[in-house]
């Protein structure tokens, strides 16, 4: 019997790897949805961030500019959010199967995030381990 290590970083983009820490505190925060859950999971998303970590994008082409911009998703609100997601096994839970994807620093997306007036903020892992980090949360994380 062959045992797969689930933490196998050997195949992982190296922007990537120490995402699961952030998969485990979204996983605790959803197990046991409080305040200090919430603080620890923005703590976690903040020293991915500061060590340089990367989240992975989904985009899709804007013909009219010849560029390519952050693919969204409409709330039952009606409001428009960035996704990302934390490795290619949480992407690939979406229902989408064919996706154009890059790695993107969390920090240049938590940026960009802040300066587009239409967006309300960024859904980590959309389909599974999911935080909804408004614009409110975003700024705790990276202030300004």
């Amino acid at each position: 019997m062959c045992n797969k290590n689930i933490n196998d970083n050997s195949k992982k983009d190296k922007g990537l790897i120490g995402n699961e820490k952030i998969e485990e505190a979204i996983f605790d925060l959803q197990k046991n949805p409080n305040e200090e859950e919430l603080a620890h999971t923005l703590t976690v998303i903040r020293h991915r961030m500061k060590e340089g970590g990367q989240f992975i994008v989904d985009v899709e082409p804007q013909p009219a500019s010849a560029q390519m911009s952050l693919k969204t998703i409409t709330t039952p609100d009606g409001a428009l959010w960035w996704m990302a997601f934390t490795s290619f096994e949480e992407e690939l839970k979406g229902a989408d199967n064919v996706k154009s994807t890059f790695l993107a620093d969390i920090e240049k997306i938590f940026e960009a995030a802040l300066s587009v007036p239409q967006i309300k903020g960024i859904i980590i892992n959309p389909w599974n381990r999911t935080i909804m980090l408004d614009k409110k949360l975003i700024k705790i994380i990276k202030p300004r």
